[in-house]
């Protein structure tokens, strides 16, 4: 019926079961609580940090773009719109010809607290197109379930973006 495991063959884990594993709580939170998105916002920036691995860069530069190739994916375009001391604004997206032009989906923007490690979804910057998204926006009634929602979405996207090989390297920035 299933195929037989030899008994000295290691358990065979996701990349991203082990980038998870990396964060260690330092108390226990109910789900969709404060801590739990503080924590969901540490993750975040674990995945983030591994796919971008220039941050935090030591000044970072502004309105600069990066794409990241991959051939298993499209190619993702990332850009700083904003950098302070201590945060950087992200967007992240795929970008589609369409009739009308370009169109980035989902075009997620973002805000990294370089000092706090964490990343935190600001929003969309335009509605996305696929209704599994829509709904999931829709769905969201309290401003901790929006919040939720959303970072959720950052933390399952960073995670297929790194099985599909994505990486932005430092050499690829261009200013724009």
């Amino acid at each position: 019926m299933y195929p037989e495991k030899s008994v000295h063959e290691p358990p065979c884990y996701s990349q991203n079961v082990i980038t998870d594993s990396y964060i260690v709580p330092q108390c226990i939170v109910a789900p969709r609580s404060l801590g739990a998105l503080m924590a969901l916002y540490e993750g975040n920036f674990i995945k983030l940090a591994g796919l971008v691995p220039v941050l935090p860069p030591d000044r970072p530069a502004v309105a600069c773009t990066a794409v990241s190739t991959s051939v298993h994916d499209l190619d993702l375009h990332l850009s700083v719109d904003a950098a302070t001391r201590y945060t950087l604004d992200l967007r992240l997206s795929y970008r589609f010809d369409d009739p009308g032009g370009c169109v980035a989906d989902p075009d997620l923007r973002m805000r990294v607290y370089l000092d706090a490690r964490m990343v935190e979804v600001l929003g969309w910057i335009n509605a996305p197109r696929h209704e599994a998204l829509r709904q999931l926006m829709k769905d969201s009634s309290g401003e901790l379930d929006r919040r939720w929602s959303k970072n959720i979405m950052l933390g399952k996207w960073l995670d297929y973006l790194h099985e599909m090989g994505h990486r932005f390297r430092a050499s690829a920035s261009v200013a724009a």
